[in-house]
């Protein structure tokens, strides 16, 4: 099958979207697929050529000024490649798959990873919309996407090919006990949640040290309320780690105190490690811990609902030798293969019920003839 993947870049910067991306376009190339990924490029890009699949510059800002070079680049890489199905993993790709080719002899599908947003909507322009949880699922029809066009394949990272080969890194030695939570430095993550919650068990755990591993727009203000509260000489603001798995295989604790998660890979990461988790009940947080058996639930924006958690596991050995022995149990299900089978099958049933290409023009195939691409030029 020939597949092309649109997203805004390729860097590796901890985004969850590009990430599920990568993994699911190197795993179809290892299958033996033709895969192509088109974006404004960055560091995964070596990745992808290891894996066999061809990187293609297609820059993809949502800016009107930018509208008419994007459908003129997309229109060309079509030509060139006459893809069977064009995933967009994000609004401005999923947009420009749809209008850029009156008579498509692909099928659209387009993966909600960020239902909170309220362009989400706009992802239902695809043939078939894939939704990376039960919970964003259910969102979504509440936007209006039809059932039949909706499916759910819940994000995995076991097995993924970004750490493929490569040991848990060594270092740094964290100081104990601590608590870690891998994510970006904004409102959403609920990183000040979790700055009041440690401030409140810093009472029965003084000793604790909380590792923040992430970056982004609102680190400074995080710092700055740390040294309000009082804690700043038992946090450690570590910035982007570009493998943190260094950090979740020391975690005493592991947690993600998300207003909003879909479906945070980093919850599996640290259930394949083995730590004790504590998560909000929020979006697919529940899916993503079986419930709660692997992790202990906690409503967000609740930072004594979440001190008090943290605290239990902190003190209480039995408890948190329970959850570290269940964390690991039934990871099979979020497999990246498994991921990629899902994609599949939906890439061939929407095949099978839209049969794009007896739609196919003496148009398309003269353009084919004429406008060709080269491999990570700008188009």
């Amino acid at each position: 099958m020939k597949i092309i993947h649109l997203a805004n870049h390729a860097q590796c910067i901890g985004n969850g979207i590009v990430n599920v991306m990568i993994d699911l376009a190197c795993t179809q190339a290892r299958a033996g697929h033709d895969v192509t990924v088109a974006s404004a490029g960055g560091g995964f890009e070596t990745l992808l050529a290891r894996y066999g699949v061809r990187h293609v510059l297609l820059p993809q800002l949502p800016k009107p000024s930018r509208v008419a070079g994007m459908v003129a680049g997309f229109r060309r890489l079509v030509a060139q490649y006459d893809p069977d199905v064009v995933h967009a993993h994000m609004m401005t790709g999923a947009l420009i798959a749809r209008v850029s080719v009156l008579r498509r002899r692909y099928v659209l599908i387009t993966t909600v990873h960020n239902e909170f947003q309220r362009s989400a909507t706009l992802m239902g322009v695809g043939d078939h919309v894939v939704a990376v949880s039960a919970a964003v699922a259910v969102a979504m029809e509440r936007r209006g996407i039809p059932n039949a066009r909706l499916s759910v394949v819940r994000n995995g990272t076991v097995g993924t090919p970004r750490f493929a080969d490569t040991p848990v890194p060594v270092g740094p030695q964290l100081a104990h006990p601590c608590i870690v939570t891998v994510a970006g430095m904004n409102e959403r993550k609920g990183i000040a949640d979790l700055l009041h919650a440690f401030a409140l068990l810093r009472e029965s755990v003084p000793e604790a040290v909380l590792y923040l591993v992430g970056d982004g727009p609102d680190r400074a203000a995080m710092e700055a309320l740390a040294g309000q509260l009082g804690v700043a000489e038992r946090v450690r603001f570590e910035g982007f780690v570009t493998d943190p798995r260094a950090y979740l295989a020391q975690a005493d604790v592991f947690v993600l105190a998300s207003h909003n998660e879909p479906a945070g890979l980093v919850l599996c990461e640290a259930r394949e490690l083995g730590r004790a988790i504590v998560a909000t009940r929020v979006d697919g947080n529940p899916e993503m811990l079986d419930g709660g058996e692997a992790g202990l639930l906690v409503p967000a924006r609740n930072p004594a609902a979440l001190a008090q958690a943290i605290g239990h596991l902190l003190t209480e050995r039995a408890a948190h030798a329970a959850l570290t022995a269940r964390a690991p149990l039934k990871l099979e299900r979020f497999s990246v293969q498994r991921v990629t089978n899902g994609y599949m099958s939906i890439y061939e049933r929407t095949l099978a019920s839209c049969q794009p290409r007896r739609f196919a023009s003496i148009a398309t195939r003269g353009m084919a003839a004429s406008d060709t691409v080269t491999q990570s030029t700008t188009i």
